[in-house]
């Protein structure tokens, strides 16, 4: 059993100029000749220059993810987490002070990064804290406390302040953080806007 092919239908050649009529021999063909072929090109000529910038730009950021350190994925993921945190206590006033103003907002670790860094995705450990408390009175930690007793209680507070063991984040586990939590703000950004 043979099947029959069906032939192609015959065009108008694409180039104004020219406008023979021609049956194309591939599908696609827009144009009858190499001559119209070249006449017709820097009418594509953009959308090609788009193309490979497109293409290289996908290269180079794919490149980038590759040959970026851990120390840059970390700061990544705490600033996705940071975000997020600052997102969650959006209506609350500043963990230290207790004012609501309409400056810079920050996320405050009550135990810090340096001092606990097994703490530093601890949301129970972060608050929303206003520019002034966390820069200039180095987060004004008494009244934190004070604050976090009365937010999380004291048993809990007990718990951030105690021994924990030290922990090691993987690159897989810190984009997996980042993920997480840009996932997570997106979601309470979505919640405010319904």
């Amino acid at each position: 059993m043979t099947i029959e092919r069906k032939q192609p239908k015959p065009k108008k050649c694409r180039v104004a100029a020219c406008r023979a009529s021609f049956v194309p021999s591939r599908m696609g063909q827009a144009v009858c000749s190499p001559a119209c072929a070249l006449a017709d090109a820097p009418r594509d000529e953009p959308k090609a220059r788009k193309a490979l910038a497109d293409i290289s730009r996908k290269k180079l950021r794919a490149s980038k993810v590759k040959i970026k350190t851990r120390a840059q994925h970390m700061k990544e993921a705490q600033a996705a987490f940071n975000a997020w945190i600052r997102e969650r206590d959006i209506g609350l006033p500043c963990v230290s002070c207790g004012r609501h103003h309409n400056g810079q907002w920050h996320a405050g670790h009550y135990r810090t990064v340096g001092g606990n860094p097994e703490l530093r995705f601890e949301p129970l450990n972060v608050w929303r804290q206003c520019a002034p408390c966390n820069n200039h009175k180095s987060g004004d930690i008494v009244n934190y406390r004070l604050e976090l007793v009365r937010r999380i209680g004291a048993e809990q507070v007990a718990w951030l302040e105690g021994p924990h063991e030290p922990r090691k984040y993987t690159v897989e586990e810190i984009k997996t953080i980042k993920a997480e939590y840009r996932a997570k703000t997106r979601e309470l950004k979505k919640g405010e806007a319904a």
